[in-house]
């Protein structure tokens, strides 16, 4: 990440860190259910939660391992994040780290799980987090990675595009299913499943989350009223006297580890 853009990042969600902490939609999802079938924890484990957020992943998770560290690029959601797990109260077994997922700050080889849910598309180099992430995980190490679907309809994609930046200036993009996999697989991981949530989104709640004003949440309003036929059909829109009160959109779950031993070089 540059510098001004991390900077930029750590201002959005300082200023907006509990809207997320509070959101229900994080707590909670089928998409944790299916991570943790999928990663199979036990408590010999030791998971590194990349860009934890509200801390809603680490939360869940450090029941059923031995060691959470929930790591994330702004501080002050840390600070809310640690607030909210102690509130909740009944684990203590999370410590919390600053990072840079592009950058982490952990000998390779540290953790035996890693999660990153909901967060990648602010990464400007996905790519370079990925070739991190392979290097903190222990060989055999487990991953899931929950993120935005980009839509495979070029029209689609340019609008959401669109309108996630009006939304946050933090966003860089979203991938397709191809996308993720062709970059996990470069990064030396074995990609094992992939599997796509729906996930609907209270527009009112979904726009006030990242900090926009009220013109700012009627530009988003306007921008999905005006949309095409084709592009409300995809993201299911529910309007109600020319206000949008709810959209679905996808997100993508990918699950890959990485190999226990050295692939061999074909000569």
């Amino acid at each position: 990440m540059s510098k001004d853009f991390k900077e930029k990042v750590r201002d959005q969600f300082a200023r907006t860190a509990d809207g997320y902490v509070r959101n229900s939609g994080f707590a909670k999802g089928d998409d944790l259910a299916e991570a943790a079938r999928l990663l199979k924890p036990t408590t010999d484990d030791a998971l590194l939660d990349v860009a934890c957020g509200g801390g809603h992943t680490a939360l869940y998770f450090a029941p059923l391992v031995r060691s959470v560290v929930a790591s994330d690029l702004t501080m002050l959601m840390l600070k809310k994040a640690q607030e909210y797990i102690s509130e909740e109260g009944g684990v203590e077994n999370i410590t919390f780290r600053e990072a840079d997922a592009e950058d982490l700050p952990f000998p390779a080889g540290s953790f035996t799980l890693l999660t990153c849910r909901i967060a990648p598309h602010h990464f400007p180099d996905v790519p370079r987090a990925l070739l991190e992430f392979h290097r903190v995980l222990r060989r055999g190490g487990r991953m899931v990675i929950i993120d935005t679907l980009r839509p495979e309809d070029p029209e689609i994609a340019d609008f959401y595009q669109d309108l996630e930046q009006m939304r946050d200036p933090t966003h860089v993009r979203t991938y397709t299913e191809q996308e993720w996999v062709a970059m996990v697989e470069e990064a030396g991981f074995e990609v094992h499943k992939t599997k796509t949530f729906p996930k609907t989104h209270d527009f009112q709640e979904w726009a006030k989350r990242a900090g926009l004003n009220r013109q700012g949440v009627q530009n988003l309003n306007n921008f999905f009223i005006q949309a095409s036929a084709k592009i409300h059909e995809y993201f299911q829109i529910e309007t109600f006297a020319g206000e949008v009160e709810s959209y679905t959109d996808r997100k993508l779950l990918l699950y890959a580890s990485r190999p226990a031993k050295k692939q061999p070089v074909s000569p």
